[in-house]
C-alpha cells in the first residue's frame, strides 16, 4: 500500500512539474521584446501600398522560430523571417498595408513562435488620406 501511495505521489509531482514548465512557454510575450510595442505609419496616400518592418529581440537562450504571422484583415500582409532568430539577435517581420480605403488605420499582427501557444500581438496605426488630384 505504501508503494502505491508513493507511486501516486511521484506521478502527481511529475505532472505538476510538467505543467509548470509548459506554463513558461505559453506566451510569445515572454520570448521576444518588440523594438516598438506600437507602430505609427503616419499619413499614407490612398492607393499607395505602404511597407515597414516590425522588429523584435530574442529574449531567450535558444534560437526562436517564427511559425507564422497573421493579420486581422486582408488589407495587411505580414511576412515571417525564414531563419531562426538567435538569442539576443533582432528578427524582422515585413508588413505591407494596401491603403485602399480612406480613414484611420488600426490594425494588428499576431506573431506565432514554435513552442509557444499564445501569440505576441503588435499594433500599428495611421491614416489613409485621399490622393490629391492633379
Amino acid at each position: 500500500m505504501k508503494k502505491i501511495c508513493l507511486l501516486a505521489l511521484l506521478m502527481s509531482f511529475a505532472v505538476w512539474v510538467s505543467a509548470q514548465s509548459s506554463e513558461k512557454n505559453t506566451s510569445a510575450e515572454s520570448a521576444i521584446k518588440m523594438v516598438k510595442e506600437k507602430y505609427d505609419i503616419g499619413k499614407i496616400p490612398q492607393g499607395q501600398p505602404y511597407t515597414f518592418y516590425m522588429e523584435f529581440v530574442n529574449q531567450t537562450k535558444k534560437p526562436l522560430v517564427v511559425k507564422s504571422v497573421m493579420a486581422g484583415c486582408g488589407c495587411t500582409i505580414p511576412e515571417k523571417p525564414n531563419e531562426p532568430i538567435l538569442p539576443g539577435k533582432v528578427g524582422k517581420i515585413k508588413v505591407s498595408y494596401n491603403a485602399a480605403t480612406v480613414g484611420p488605420v488600426n490594425r494588428d499582427v499576431e506573431i506565432y513562435l514554435a513552442g509557444y501557444t499564445e501569440p505576441k500581438v503588435v499594433y500599428f496605426t495611421g491614416e489613409v488620406v485621399a490622393a490629391s488630384k492633379k
